[in-house]
């Protein structure tokens, strides 16, 4: 008798499109004034009134928080592990707040280390109900902590272990809160992904769809890829070769994820002996 499918239920609500939220101070640090001048921006965004609220509640929550250090971190449970590094559930005790501490052991340049943090601030600005909220980031002993809203349905790739496959119905879902992530990052902010697989993106009980971990960062990037090996399993043919890359790169594993989500296995087979051997020959 087969195992008992665990159902999956999502939902996302519509939107016409989304805005930017810019300021030029760090968030985390915020006064009432800087928190009222940002609700009001948060206004001039085509959000539906669900969804900016749930922003203007973030931001509240975010500008008590204040300066992250690592003593004020109570660490609950792991949430995952990669070769990027952990991901701990944590408790913020001074705010009380729960959040996903993600930690990066590098061993650089003090230099370099407050290159990453600066580059990391752009998250501030990243305001989206699309993609994963930011609280901030900091370096402490060796490591560098980005802290960041705790999505409690876990990632896609956890959702597929139970479920053995997504429903179509539900992959529609996943396709627009995915598409309208990337185009968010790209439209206002100019950047790319990079890395979109389903354990980058992220499910919570109130039925949003978010992304994470994308290429805000390219010294962290690039020190990354000197330590660790990366997942290749998602990129694009022009990355695997090395060649110039746009967002459509992006859209390929995008692409890749959701066939995968859908079978339940990664829809790439891999080269059986016969093809190993014609390519060792091919090379000679």
């Amino acid at each position: 008798m087969a195992p008992k499918k665990r159902p999956v239920r999502l939902n996302i609500t519509p939107t016409a499109g989304e805005g930017g939220l810019s300021t030029s101070t760090t968030i985390a640090a915020a006064s009432d004034a800087n928190l009222e001048a940002l609700q009001k921006k948060l206004e001039e965004l085509d959000l539906d009134e669900q969804q900016k609220k749930r922003l203007e509640n973030f931001l509240t929550q975010k500008a008590k928080v204040g300066e992250l250090k690592d003593d004020d971190f109570h660490r609950i449970c792991e949430l995952g592990v990669g070769n990027g590094g952990v991901v701990n559930k944590v408790c913020h005790k001074p705010s009380g707040l729960v959040m996903a501490r993600k930690l990066i052991h590098l061993e650089i340049k003090p230099a370099i280390r407050n290159q990453i943090i600066r580059e990391l601030q752009l998250l501030h600005e990243c305001n989206s109900p699309y993609i994963v909220s930011f609280y901030g980031s900091f370096y402490s002993d060796g490591e560098i902590s980005i802290c960041m809203e705790h999505m409690d349905g876990g990632s896609l790739d956890q959702v597929l272990k139970e479920a053995r496959r997504i429903p179509e119905e539900i992959l529609g879902k996943v396709s627009i809160a995915v598409l309208r992530g990337l185009a968010y990052l790209r439209e206002k902010h100019q950047i790319m992904h990079r890395d979109v697989k389903p354990s980058n993106i992220l499910v919570n009980s109130r039925g949003e769809i978010k992304l994470c971990d994308f290429g805000v960062s390219g010294q962290l990037i690039d020190s990354m890829a000197n330590s660790f090996v990366g997942t290749r399993s998602y990129m694009s043919p022009e990355r695997l070769q090395g060649t110039h890359y746009s967002v459509q790169s992006d859209v390929w594993s995008m692409g890749l994820s959701l066939v995968e989500l859908s079978i339940g296995r990664y829809p790439i087979p891999p080269p059986d002996a016969k093809e190993l051997e014609f390519k060792k020959i091919s090379l000679s």
